[in-house]
């Protein structure tokens, strides 16, 4: 009866299917780019935390704690420069919840220009936040310019296997003008103003170069001995080999003065500042971060007149 009443109702059931079915596909279709965009949210979400792009905005952490910050390796523009160590140490004593700060060193020195303004900043911090105290905790090492950084804190914690001092300067390099006699190969070195080519590794070794070299050796020899008299005060038993950039066990450190005790970052959080709760504040570079200081360092180093030396706290 309804099939004579509607001689077209196939199509209408066709139109109504296909109908559905297009609507089926949106829906699908919706939620399919509601779960991608989900899924790369959180995969953005991820990314952000992996980098560390979520430290150093300022908020402050709701409970009392102890504010860790590491410093490891080499110190140097292009891995542990004085920017992210300060911009970490910044970012530590400005929370009013951190009760003390540890600055973690495990570091064979590095720039002495690096550990210089990371000193700085810490003198200059203890002084604006006097209640907040800075201890310096020493994993495998602290030589050369990671002590230069460490003279600064309150007080420097050591294993009995830590290996600390090395408080001297150097500049290190090669010469190569006998293997060069011996390939026949002839060195044509142009310069404006006689001390361009200082130190240059290819050409025979200046008498008068050398000793304005020690010279400025020297110089900044005198700096780090002034801050580490400075940083350890009476506690520093000083002896002819204190300075000469020998290195010690951390147990002897704490006989020469050199450290004041025995500790971890676990033990100093706990029985020293009294906030078990350890937040770490360090400050770490993203991809795109690490490329441009290697790129910037490469640079320094290609443009540096002492080649690839350098003057090095280690």
């Amino acid at each position: 009866m309804s099939e004579q009443q509607d001689p077209n109702w196939e199509r209408s059931v066709l139109e109504k299917l296909a109908l559905s079915a297009i609507q089926e596909q949106r829906r699908s279709r919706h939620w399919s780019i509601l779960f991608k965009t989900l899924g790369f949210l959180y995969l953005f979400i991820v990314l952000f935390l992996a980098a560390g792009w979520f430290q150093g905005d300022g908020v402050s952490i709701p409970q009392e704690h102890t504010a860790l910050i590491d410093l490891q390796g080499v110190i140097s523009s292009d891995a542990t420069s004085s920017d992210s160590i300060i911009s970490s140490l910044q970012g530590a004593f400005d929370d009013k919840n951190t009760r003390g700060v540890i600055l973690r060193i495990n570091s064979p020195g590095g720039s002495p220009v690096q550990a210089g303004q990371i000193y700085d900043e810490i003198k200059r911090l203890r002084a604006k936040h006097p209640k907040t105290p800075l201890y310096a905790v020493i994993d495998d090492i602290c030589a050369s310019g990671g002590y230069y950084v460490a003279a600064g804190a309150d007080r420097i914690y050591v294993d009995k296997a830590s290996i600390v001092g090395s408080i001297g300067v150097l500049m290190d390099g090669f010469g190569f003008t006998q293997t060069m006699e011996k390939l026949g190969v002839e060195r044509r070195l142009l310069t404006a103003g006689e001390n361009k080519g200082f130190l240059d590794p290819f050409s025979p070794v200046d008498p008068e170069q050398q000793v304005f070299a020690k010279q400025m050796l020297e110089e900044i020899h005198g700096q780090f001995i002034a801050v580490v008299r400075e940083g350890r005060g009476k506690r520093l038993k000083e002896t002819p080999e204190t300075f000469s950039g020998l290195v010690w066990s951390g147990e002897t450190s704490i006989e020469l003065g050199l450290a004041d005790a025995l500790g971890s970052v676990e033990s100093v959080a706990r029985d020293v500042i009294k906030a078990e709760h350890i937040v770490d504040y360090t400050e770490r570079p993203g991809f795109a971060e690490r490329l441009a200081g290697r790129f910037g360092a490469s640079m320094a180093k290609a443009w540096s007149p002492f080649g690839q030396a350098g003057v090095n706290l280690r």
